[in-house]
């Protein structure tokens, strides 16, 4: 019997240095988790971490500014302020490879390190079926985008990255969306079906392809090497400032 690995998904916004405080944060994880429950139910609801995930479920997060301005206060590093806010969370499926973890660190300002706000997806079962779709991961990078103003945002399969020897920087790779701010520059002409489309006057949002990207498809790996030569070409693949 051959094992076929389940190919896994992620979300991700990164930004630079940017020093943030709890009140600043918890404004940006009010309308980030807002907007999320508008996308899909299964964004909808968020725990904190716990002992097991019956103690998880028993810690629901309020997505209210003064309740987040709360938990992010406790998720100050504790020995350097310049590493600012980190948040764990999880929607509470407990199925495993069908549910979702949540993960933001804000308001860090050291040097050579970065701020982030990173989803894993599910893999299989109907919610995969569901989000796995550019139309509901379009809505996810355009609520981190509005949200956390980050550098950069994707919105990718893992397996490229892990089966590289060593794994690129974020912003140097092309995958199945990605988000480039104004400060990068515009985004050359693609071809298609390579959907290109403003996020408000933030940036742009370049989805590869309208069905859901896998590296089982050479002609989607064909098409990821085709539009990495425009968008590199253009000076758009750069690391995330740190």
């Amino acid at each position: 019997m051959t094992y076929q690995r389940i190919e896994s998904y992620m979300a991700g916004a990164y930004w630079g240095p940017r020093k943030e405080s709890p009140e600043e944060c918890a404004w940006r994880a009010e309308r980030f988790l807002t907007t999320l429950a508008e996308i899909d139910p299964f964004f909808s609801r968020w725990y904190r971490q716990g002992r097991s995930r019956k103690d998880a479920l028993s810690k629901p997060i309020e997505p209210t500014r003064a309740a987040l301005e709360k938990l992010i206060r406790r998720g100050r590093d504790r020995q350097f302020d310049e590493l600012g806010y980190s948040v764990w969370a999880w929607n509470g499926v407990c199925v495993d490879h069908e549910d979702c973890g949540l993960n933001f660190g804000c308001g860090l300002y050291a040097e050579g390190q970065s701020n982030r706000c990173v989803f894993n997806l599910p893999s299989r079962g109907p919610n995969a079926e569901r989000v796995l779709t550019a139309s509901v991961l379009s809505g996810l990078v355009r609520s981190m985008v509005l949200a956390w103003d980050p550098d950069l945002s994707i919105a990718a399969s893992t397996m490229p990255l892990k089966q590289q020897k060593e794994l690129p920087r974020v912003g140097t790779f092309v995958n199945w969306l990605m988000y480039f701010p104004r400060s990068r520059g515009p985004v050359p002409s693609l071809p298609d079906p390579v959907r290109v489309e403003p996020i408000e006057d933030k940036g742009t949002l370049v989805v590869l392809t309208p069905e859901r990207f896998t590296v089982a498809n050479p002609e989607h790996l064909e098409l990821a090497q085709r539009v990495h030569e425009l968008l590199d070409g253009a000076g758009l693949l750069r690391p995330v400032p740190s």
